[in-house]
């Protein structure tokens, strides 16, 4: 069995212990281990990403690549049945983008952190547990495993908000755990429901004895189990319970009258379990993505977070909200999916609107790029309800498109905030007359994000649109005048970036008096090209050759789209003539 993805997992987290042990004084040693661990974890994500066979589909149990599975906590619980957790990882189309993108912005993110002064041992040794988390939420196929990872990033978000943030710290540091805790309880609860209601198939097998213990059950004996459950054949001591996602997302594994069971007819509030449970999940990851209008701790996080964090959060923690949406939420709950798909466009599209709108109003240059990440995030929501292949091609590209161009955003925010210690807009008048290689970043990651042709996000907005707009009559999942309103989201966007770029960057050089003594304006220095440079060509080659990411995702999406749809469709109509 390939270690690979335990590699990428725990890298960082050896690098933490390293840094564990060493004295705090060393704080150079410090920073390069942590930097190497980061390099190492990266070049591990790089090379899985050129290894990965993009022509494969992981449908139900089978087709993930690099699979590490073994039993971690088994035992009996007597008429309960059997209780099981795995240690499940394995990558696909719909995670080896975001695994790509883990590695790439973790690195960018020690960098950044270079100029961090307090306490330096107990910083870099919460960020690199951090990457570990975020990295395990990214490989995780076992719901319990991927919960722990999800929860273990509270923990150093938290410190590193709380401890090395701006003045209004605590407060952010606070609210952030708050809202994502509760989302937490959301997911706890329908994950215990889950696990009540499905069996794994294979460890069923060997428990009834039709093969070998340890050894594989081909699809016959799979099909036989599953007729068996659903024929209640299976003693209930006998059956083995499981945290297992791919398990969850076949139907034939729920036990019937279970709690999720399509057939159940189990109601609360006069709405099918399914479709509560399928609400209560949404939520969880909602708060995560963030959705208006549980968005509200977002802005707050960014404007007291240090360069380095807001970066992290930005580009690789709202992404695990989107991806759990993918990853769990739809697949396992197709039903709902398809009965509530206007509701969750229509939030998509409020999302791409309000967080426009806020920024637009932003005098703060920090709070109006947080402002755009709820925008853009928006335009996930919106591919993904639309269920057709475009959008959610372009859902997955925006994913990956917004974490390199929100982290070069964060990026060129610090840099203005380390010479002045000021971000508000009308403080600064003509800076390209100072800093012009500045300007030059400050004007590609501005375009860039607000989707100019060549870069990556015009790729992502152009494929999110079509499928919406075909989604009327390709699915019949959205109608059209959605996708319309979105697209004002686009012109807004404009207006905020030009906006922000006339003012601070053109004319005459003026800084307000305040700040003239302690300012030192000057251009990028080295360390500030590092970071900037390859986030800048990333966003112009996945521009450029759209290709480079399409081939890898684009049959994982068609058949996730069908799958979807097909299931969805199907169980809905199965509910529904239940209830009625």
């Amino acid at each position: 069995m390939s270690l690979i993805l335990s590699s990428l997992v725990f890298t960082p987290l050896l690098a933490a212990l390293v840094v564990l042990v060493m004295p705090g004084r060393l704080q150079k040693p410090i920073k390069v281990v942590a930097l190497l661990g980061a390099l190492l974890q990266m070049g591990l994500a790089v090379w899985l990403y050129t290894r990965f066979d993009g022509s494969a589909f992981a449908n139900g149990q089978t087709g993930y690549q690099f699979v590490e599975k073994l039993r971690w906590i088994t035992f009996s619980l007597g008429n309960l049945g059997n209780f099981q957790i795995e240690y499940f990882l394995g990558v696909d189309g719909i995670s080896v983008s975001m695994v790509l993108l883990t590695g790439l912005v973790g690195v960018i993110g020690v960098i950044s952190s270079w100029t961090i002064k307090k306490n330096i041992k107990g910083y870099f040794l919460l960020y690199l547990l951090l990457l570990t988390s975020v990295m395990g939420c990214f490989l995780a196929l076992d719901f319990f495993l991927f919960y722990l990872f999800f929860e273990f990033m509270l923990l150093p978000m938290y410190f590193l908000i709380g401890i090395w943030g701006g003045p209004k710290r605590e407060y952010a540091a606070i609210k952030f755990f708050i809202y994502t805790l509760v989302g937490s309880l959301f997911i706890l609860i329908v994950m215990i429901g889950l696990y009540t209601s499905v069996i794994d198939p294979q460890a069923t097998a060997w428990q009834l004895k039709l093969v070998q213990d340890g050894m594989p059950a081909g699809t016959e004996i799979i099909l036989q189990v599953q007729q068996m459950l659903q024929d209640n054949a299976i003693h209930a001591t006998d059956m083995v319970r499981t945290f297992s996602i791919p398990a969850m997302m076949e139907a034939d594994n729920f036990v019937p009258d279970s709690l999720l069971h399509t057939l159940s007819g189990h109601q609360l509030w006069n709405l099918p379990l399914r479709f509560i449970a399928f609400l209560l999940l949404f939520a969880g990851f909602a708060i995560k993505v963030p959705l208006v209008p549980v968005h509200t701790w977002l802005p707050d996080a960014h404007v007291e977070a240090p360069t380095p964090i807001s970066v992290l959060l930005a580009a690789i923690l709202l992404k695990v909200g989107g991806y759990g949406l993918i990853r769990i939420v739809y697949p396992v709950f197709p039903d709902g999916a398809a009965y509530f798909s206007v509701l969750i466009g229509g939030l998509g599209v409020f999302s791409i609107i309000y967080g426009a709108l806020c920024a637009l109003a932003m005098n703060d240059l920090k709070k109006l790029i947080a402002y755009s990440s709820v925008s853009h995030m928006g335009f996930v929501l919106l591919g993904l309800a639309s269920l057709t292949t475009e959008g959610v091609n372009g859902a997955i590209y925006m994913m990956f498109s917004h974490g390199l161009i929100s982290a070069m955003l964060f990026l060129v925010v610090g840099v203005i905030y380390d010479r002045v210690h000021n971000r508000m807009i009308q403080n600064f008048r003509g800076l390209a007359n100072k800093m012009p290689a500045y300007t030059t970043f400050v004007v590609i990651a501005f375009f860039a994000s607000l989707g100019l042709p060549g870069f990556s996000g015009f790729i992502a907005e152009l494929l999110v649109l079509v499928g919406g707009f075909s989604a009327s009559d390709a699915t019949g999942m959205l109608p059209r005048w959605l996708t319309v309103v979105a697209v004002f989201g686009l012109l807004l966007a404009a207006a905020y970036y030009l906006w922000a770029l006339q003012r601070m960057f053109f004319g005459k050089f003026w800084l307000f008096p305040d700040l003239r003594e302690k300012a030192v304006i000057t251009d990028l220095n080295a360390r500030e090209y590092l970071m900037l440079v390859p986030l800048a060509l990333l966003a112009l080659l996945f521009g450029i050759f759209p290709h480079l990411l399409l081939d890898k995702v684009g049959i994982a999406v068609a058949g996730f789209t069908e799958l979807v749809l097909q299931n969805g469709q199907d169980q809905l109509s199965l509910i529904l003539s239940s209830i009625f």
